[in-house]
């Protein structure tokens, strides 16, 4: 380089770190990364993701080397979660609220109820939270807030919540997509690579799809109507699960598990649901028709009146769930193929994901493995309280976008929470277009 190219580099750098400084003391309580994105017409620029995850010390720029902070705040459906975590992988301290109890007794969730409820707890489970870790809100990096998908009257508490903390505290805000932190949850606790297969099963969605990145995401196939975790709520109240000694408390979808484990899956012959169609989506709303008729057919056969149990009530839950698992393990078998011909997966160490409250169910998650052993498919599962809404997830996804200089809105108070919003880049299509065929497995052992 010649000396006067020199001399003009070095008095760039000069004026970028001095700007650099300058914006230090304007946003002490900034990350490296954040400041950089404000200094992108300078010499120096936001290193690219693949950089930033290659080279650990792009995170700890805050003076004293303390890694970065995050407060995750979820409200999307019936819990009302908390969390701090930091870049490295601490959980500081959380909280959760759990609806659970009030849900069961109204046989199922209220959007109404549950709003009132969030707005009830939230500001306790945020201060319980910021109190384990022994912090304030001034000690966090930023505050990260689930806005999308979920129930609009639940995703709203949270929202405005977060905005109040942020008007309060200033720091960054950082909009979370629910569905991508449950993708995400498991970089936490174990080291996944990108990229991986993800399988996410609640309440309220079921999908699959690739994760590549933090923000990348290739959706391969969602249900065309309801979710499995849903219509586990729904069998349950149909069968009166409530009613059952051994269930008591318990949620739905915990019910139907608890009594399916004294049943026979085999005991009754289910549909198979959309054999014809050579894709990864989902379809529950003729599962959950079929156990209806069934049961009423049962009781007509046993005499059972309304609000009495089924003397086969354990045999009806294993048929029903072993024909959830059926349907599951053929969308994702179908996945699975779909990665190997696209080559959307590593040859070798591939990994599928399981997420979401469904995934907590172990009879579906060891068919699932069952599967995934056949196509040398290694399965990762977070714990069951990671799988269920939380504010650690929010918060871990927080860290990851904050540290590589994404995520961070420049005008909070236009963010809005959006009930529906689909996921990464729809590729349904194209998975359809390569009409794959599963093969039969036995999921049975």
């Amino acid at each position: 380089m010649s000396a006067p190219m020199c001399r003009k580099v070095t008095s760039r750098l000069i004026q970028h770190l001095t700007k650099i400084s300058a914006l230090r003391l304007q946003y002490p309580d900034q990350s490296y990364c954040k400041i950089l994105s404000y200094t992108k017409n300078t010499i120096c620029t936001t290193p690219r993701r693949s950089a930033v995850n290659k080279n650990p010390e792009t995170r700890r720029f805050h003076g004293s080397g303390i890694p970065l902070k995050v407060l995750g705040i979820e409200t999307s459906c019936d819990d009302t979660g908390a969390a701090i975590v930091d870049e490295d992988r601490n959980v500081l301290g959380e909280a959760l609220n759990s609806q659970t109890q009030v849900h069961v007794q109204h046989g199922g969730i209220i959007p109404t109820v549950a709003q009132d409820l969030h707005k009830i707890n939230i500001e306790d489970v945020v201060t319980e939270a910021l109190e384990k870790a022994n912090m304030t809100i001034k000690d966090v990096d930023a505050i990260a807030t689930t806005v999308k998908p979920g129930m609009g009257l639940s995703l709203r508490i949270g929202l405005e919540y977060g905005k109040k903390l942020v008007r309060e505290s200033g720091k960054p805000f950082i909009p979370i997509h629910h569905m991508e932190a449950h993708a995400l949850t498991v970089r936490l606790i174990e080291k996944v690579d990108f990229p991986y297969l993800v399988f996410l099963l609640s309440g309220g969605h079921c999908l699959l799809a690739v994760v590549r990145d933090v923000e990348d995401f290739l959706l391969l196939g969602t249900t065309l109507d309801d979710a499995p975790g849903d219509v586990y709520d729904k069998v349950a109240r149909k069968l009166n699960l409530k009613l059952v000694p051994e269930c008591h408390g318990l949620s739905g979808g915990a019910a139907v598990e608890l009594l399916a484990q004294k049943g026979d899956p085999t005991a009754f012959e289910f549909p198979h649901i959309r054999t014809q169609h050579r894709d990864c989506n989902f379809s529950f709303v003729g599962i959950r028709t079929f156990v209806e008729r069934l049961t009423e057919m049962e009781e007509e056969k046993f005499g059972i009146k309304d609000g009495d149990i089924l003397p086969n009530v354990s045999d009806v839950c294993a048929s029903f769930q072993y024909c959830v698992l059926r349907q599951l393990a053929k969308r994702l078998q179908v996945a699975l193929l779909y990665c190997e011909i696209k080559s959307l997966l590593p040859v070798e160490n591939k990994t599928l994901v399981l997420s979401g409250g469904v995934a907590s169910n172990m009879f579906i998650r060891q068919g699932l493995s069952k599967l995934c052993r056949q196509h040398s498919c290694h399965v990762v599962c977070p714990p069951p309280r990671l799988c269920t809404d939380n504010g650690v997830m929010i918060a871990w996804n927080g860290v990851e976008k904050f540290s590589r200089g994404l995520g961070v809105v420049s005008d909070f108070e236009s963010v809005r929470f959006q009930p529906k919003s689909p996921l990464g880049v729809d590729m349904i299509s194209d998975v359809q277009s390569s009409y794959i065929k599963p093969n039969k497995v036995n999921l049975l052992d």
